[in-house]
């Protein structure tokens, strides 16, 4: 993969730049983290370069004096809202986290529960973590949020969260994803801190959209589609155009609660230490790009997936028109459309000619290699052998499994376990591979050549069962699906 990020620039100017955030604020900081501190898989494939665990290994060198907070909203819980990226729901991200993070020598003092309104899910997962000994607290819904600053600024608004018990002076506020409402557990500490005489400051560290490149440069594209469901809108931010002359890039979520934020400090200070929601950030991600051709290249294929994710999703019911229609927008915005993935022409093209349901995958060279579905195996599972066997030098004719050996698995699968479909899914073809490497020399071959098909491009005419997905997602493969269901 062309690299387009320098991820060890970013290591030490962004640990650096934070040290001089904290050191403003005395001995309390709420360091609010946008998108995912940890597995952060949609900064490396927009910045590819940068490695998923790389504000993790930041967060590190302050581990001393900080704690992290995980905020997950009721709302959240309450429609079991999934990270597409790892296949699991939101709540058992925030367990997956905590382990995470403590297992790196990171303190997790507790996990707070926003947007809640009695709902009978949150409840059920606050026992849950008191049954772990994990401490929670809620955090309301207020009316008029984040217009009504009067009531926001009150004990009626922040006034009535539980406040949150912390120890260290750094307090990190990170959530499974976007819209759980970090910003407003930062805002509403700061208020309930202040009754307690205790003068606390407040920094972001959000990745996307990056401050410092242009309004409609695809990297800051690709945010607004991944974040499609929230109705995300990166903005030029006017209270720092105001304040300085400059033009810098914010979203509209920020910029709409910048007044709160004002509101707050002036109550706490007398003055706002910010003059815009930018001053606020200290990412500095926009500073590591070394090769902003290969972000762009990257960022536009980011969004044809996220397109091809709404699709998929509107045909599951899990989503609504309005989510497909702005990212359909956002692929005109960026002047490119689903044909400028080469694998969504491959594919289809197989298929065509096939008339049955096909795959692609793009190798890291470039090269493309497809399949179809035949009587013995399925699209995925047939395009993962095709795949391997390229890499690994062996013939195409060479059949790695033979029939006789996948009959037996499909009568299993028939006869005793009562499928109906008789072929065999990626995962299966993946075992009796490996089963064969005992005494095959081929298969051996194949199987040594599964960790390179990580950062590869695969389009399915059809769209995938949780299986194939879950195999591609282990293998670090991106995929991409036409929104038709399986026959």
């Amino acid at each position: 993969m062309r690299i387009g990020f320098d991820n060890e620039k970013y290591l030490k100017i962004q640990s650096e730049h934070i040290k001089e955030r904290v050191s403003q604020f005395g001995n309390k900081l709420y360091l609010e983290f946008g998108g995912k501190l940890f597995d952060d898989y949609h900064a490396s494939r927009v910045l590819p370069g940068f490695q998923p665990d790389s504000k993790l290994k930041m967060l590190m060198q302050l581990s001393d004096y900080a704690e992290i907070v995980i905020v997950i909203s009721a709302v959240d819980i309450e429609k079991n809202k999934m990270r597409e990226d790892l296949g699991i729901t939101y709540d058992a991200d925030v367990l997956r986290l905590r382990d995470e993070f403590e297992s790196r020598g990171l303190m997790v003092g507790s996990v707070v529960i926003t947007h809640y309104k009695g709902q009978e899910s949150a409840k059920a997962f606050r026992n849950r973590l008191k049954r772990l000994n994990i401490k929670t607290y809620y955090h309301y819904l207020i009316d008029g949020y984040p217009s009504n600053v009067a009531l926001i600024d009150s004990d009626e608004g922040f006034g009535k969260n539980d406040y949150v018990e912390t120890t260290r002076p750094l307090v990190v506020v990170t959530a499974p994803g976007p819209g759980s409402g970090k910003m407003a557990v930062c805002l509403s500490q700061l208020y309930q801190e202040n009754k307690r005489g205790i003068k606390a400051g407040y920094a972001k560290f959000e990745t996307f959209p990056i401050w410092n490149i242009p309004l409609k440069h695809p990297v800051n594209i690709a945010y607004e589609a991944a974040t499609a469901d929230l109705n995300d809108v990166n903005m030029i931010d006017p209270f720092h155009l105001d304040a300085y002359g400059k033009t810098t890039v914010n979203y509209n979520r920020d910029i709409e609660i910048f007044p709160v934020l004002n509101a707050i400090f002036e109550g706490i200070y007398g003055d706002n230490p910010y003059k815009s929601p930018t001053d606020m950030g200290v990412n500095m991600a926009g500073n590591c790009i070394i090769d902003d051709e290969a972000c762009c290249l990257a960022s536009k294929q980011e969004i044809i997936r996220r397109y091809y994710s709404a699709m998929n999703k509107l045909v599951d019911g899990t989503c609504d028109e309005n989510e497909v229609n702005k990212i359909a927008l956002l692929l005109q915005q960026a002047k490119i459309t689903t044909n400028d993935r080469k694998t969504t022409i491959a594919a289809k093209e197989r298929a065509e000619k096939s008339k049955v349901p096909s795959a692609a995958i793009e190798l890291e060279d470039g090269t493309i290699i497809t399949a179809e579905t035949s009587s013995l195996l399925g699209a995925c599972a047939a395009l993962i052998l095709n795949a391997i066997k390229h890499l690994a030098h062996i013939d195409h004719q060479v059949k790695l499994i033979p029939s006789e050996m996948i009959e037996p698995i499909q009568d299993l699968k028939l006869t005793y376990l009562h499928g109906k479909n008789p072929r065999l899914h990626t995962d299966e073809v993946l075992v009796a591979l490996a089963m064969l490497s005992l005494n095959d020399e081929n298969c051996k071959k194949a199987i040594a050549q599964l960790p390179t098909l990580k950062g590869c491009q695969v389009h399915t005419t059809v769209m995938l069962g949780e299986v194939d997905r879950k195999i591609f997602q282990k293998l670090g493969v991106d995929f991409t699906s036409e929104p038709i269901k399986k026959k």
